[in-house]
């Protein structure tokens, strides 16, 4: 494994989740390794608990483990995007922070990801034998529906941090606090087709989730109606023909 020139960036953003890391991360590497060169690169979302103190430990003795840190927290979008900045590999793969998502469906995503190149822009995992509650399924499934209806993305289930896709791609979206919960829609408004994976959800590992129905519900609704407008004002850019 080259860790200086890796083929996968695997981005994990986490928020206080110091006791869910070095669990994460052995399941990361034994996923990867031998497969592709690989780096980690975690994003510590501005934690108040012992996140970056663990992240510092495991990084000395892990030398694809890198750091990104907030210093304040700004968001799961915010961290993602700071992670895939700092990738040095072509190829994303990003999981929740919390062991909800396995990495073992890792290859699998980066093989249909590169088998599909470079036609295929996105492969998405969608959740199954979902481990949440009952209430927390049905807002997700009622979000799910409507966001499928108004945007035709063709996707079940956005809210699944397990995806892969081509780092150059993404860094092509346009940014807004929210992104990572409509990458299909604004993939596929790049011209790029989706894949899907069937991954197999977890109960979370230590600690507590950091979102509430709420902040999920209206946050959503603005940017649901946002992310229709920018679809429907994509513009195709002209290919200019020198004589």
């Amino acid at each position: 494994m080259n860790a200086s020139n890796p083929a996968v960036s695997v981005v994990v953003p986490v928020r206080n989740e110091a006791g869910n890391i070095e669990p994460l991360i052995k399941e990361i590497a034994q996923a990867l390794d031998g497969q592709w060169p690989f780096e980690v690169v975690y994003v510590n979302d501005g934690s108040s608990d012992g996140t970056e103190a663990e992240l510092e430990r495991l990084a000395a003795l892990n030398p694809w483990l890198r750091r990104v840190r907030h210093k304040q927290s700004c968001g799961q979008s915010a961290a993602v995007r700071s992670g895939v900045s700092a990738a040095r590999a072509p190829l994303i793969a990003t999981l929740d922070g919390d062991g909800q998502n396995d990495p073992a469906f890792i290859p699998a995503m980066l093989r249909a990801l590169e088998a599909g190149a470079p036609r295929v822009g996105l492969i998405a995992g969608q959740r199954v034998k979902r481990k949440s509650g009952a209430f927390k399924m049905l807002q997700s499934r009622i979000a799910n529906a409507v966001r499928s209806v108004v945007l035709r993305d063709g996707t079940r289930d956005t809210g699944c941090g397990l995806k892969a896709f081509r780092r150059e791609i993404f860094l092509r979206l346009p940014y807004f606090d929210g992104l990572h919960r409509f990458l299909p829609a604004l993939v596929k408004r790049e011209g790029c087709e989706i894949g899907y994976v069937d991954v197999v959800d977890r109960p979370r590992g230590a600690g507590v989730s950091n979102y509430g129905m709420w902040d999920r519900l209206w946050v959503g609704i603005l940017d649901l109606a946002g992310v229709w407008w920018l679809i429907r004002r994509r513009k195709r850019i002209p290919e200019i023909v020198e004589d």
